[in-house]
């Protein structure tokens, strides 16, 4: 069984040594190792990527969580599952609707194998949408949209979450929150062509290159900036000559984009990829 152990808290000498002490002594084959340590955020940060097998998780979950408290870490251990239930998944939100209604309805109609446990976002504009589907709402914003990080860990934890999916959540998460839920647990829509139109305006930007093709990217998040190629899903649609730029957003928008999307989650969530080394991989089963 693979498996994906986080540990992230206050820097500090031999914090790494007892959880890889611990795998490897109860045979584990570690896959791959990744540390963090910035000095000016006095932050360690550790991820690992094993073969378990020492049977049932919870010894291991026991084990990591007894390190934490004697290290000041918080430790996640976390598991592809073995099918024995679906996927859970956590959909942000800020304002747009129609990534999320189309996560919904995929699901509804059995072309997405995964559950929804809850829906947040820093704005209310999609909470109809999780009445309406009768998903658990949580808000994380305040009156100004500010997200509150700690709630949503939380929530992610709270509820059994298995990947955090940002259907146009339009705020950049933290690096230590990145780092919690690492390995391929957050999943982003980027209503744009990555690497070409990065950035909160990516039709504007490809509207003032003359571009004809415009297109949507469903990718992982991973703490670092430009540490890789995270490209899950990506797919284009052309206009015609003359288009406006509000005819476009229209059409990346009310369609595009929520395709995109459940295509990249459906690519994760049946195991057609993984992310290792912040690398998408085919699992090649």
């Amino acid at each position: 069984m693979q498996v994906t152990i986080t540990a992230v808290g206050p820097d500090n000498t031999g914090l790494a040594d007892p959880i890889v002490h611990f795998v490897t002594d109860a045979g584990a084959n570690i896959h791959e190792i990744q540390m963090y340590d910035r000095d000016s955020e006095h932050l360690f940060a550790m991820l690992l990527r094993i073969e378990w097998t020492g049977g049932d998780l919870s010894e291991l979950r026991d084990s990591m969580n007894r390190i934490g408290r004697e290290r000041g870490l918080q430790i996640r251990v976390w598991s592809r599952g073995d099918g024995s239930r679906l996927p859970r998944l956590a959909i942000c939100t800020t304002y747009r609707t129609e990534p999320p209604l189309a996560i919904l309805r995929a699901i509804r109609d059995g072309r997405l194998k995964a559950e929804v446990g809850v829906m947040a976002g820093n704005r209310n504009a999609c909470r109809s949408i999780a009445e309406q589907f009768e998903v658990p709402w949580v808000s994380i914003g305040d009156d100004r949209g500010n997200p509150d990080y700690t709630e949503l860990e939380r929530t992610v934890d709270a509820y059994d979450i298995d990947y955090v999916v940002l259907a146009r959540y339009m705020r950049v998460l933290p690096a230590e929150l990145c780092w919690k839920f690492a390995g391929g647990r957050i999943i982003n829509l980027h209503h744009g062509l990555l690497p070409s139109f990065p950035g909160f305006r990516p039709y504007e930007d490809a509207f003032q290159h003359h571009m004809l093709c415009y297109g949507a990217t469903v990718h992982f998040i991973v703490p670092e900036l430009d540490a890789g190629n995270q490209t899950i899903y990506q797919a284009a649609f052309s206009v015609k000559p003359g288009t406006s730029v509000e005819e476009v957003k229209r059409l990346g928008e009310t369609d595009h984009e929520p395709t995109c999307l459940v295509e990249g989650l459906r690519r994760v969530v049946d195991g057609d990829v993984e992310l290792h080394f912040h690398r998408v991989v085919p699992t090649n089963r």
